[in-house]
């Protein structure tokens, strides 16, 4: 499983567990806790065969406190980029359809503090 490959060599991932994993000739649908190098979640579930993909990517704080969730469920019409949206503490907002690799290295992005060039002495 791809996924699992992903998920043992990622720099901002400590943990998961796998807690539903079907497989069938034409689709999957898994759902898995992953722990990240803060210790905040992230609970991913997927869908997916030949004809449809559902996702949801829940990230949150050890305490369940909600960072953020992308996912393509068919109920927030009004955002343009419906059905794929993105769930934030100030709101839904705009999102494209993504992927789980794409959610860690976002993820990653915002744990990893961008370090200043160094400064030299003067």
């Amino acid at each position: 499983m791809d996924i699992l490959r992903l998920l043992d060599t990622h720099s901002c991932v400590t943990g998961y567990e796998v807690q539903v994993y079907r497989h069938w000739s034409d689709g999957c649908y898994f759902k898995l806790m992953i722990i990240l190098t803060d210790g905040s979640e992230l609970h991913s579930r997927e869908y997916l065969d030949a004809n449809e993909r559902d996702y949801s990517f829940h990230w949150q704080r050890a305490d369940g406190q909600l960072i953020s969730r992308w996912d393509n469920a068919p109920h927030h019409r009004a955002v343009a980029t419906y059905p794929h949206h993105r769930h934030t503490e100030q709101g839904i907002i705009e999102s494209r359809e993504i992927t789980l690799d794409t959610v860690l290295e976002v993820i990653q992005a915002q744990l990893s503090p961008i370090s200043a060039p160094p400064r030299g002495r003067g």
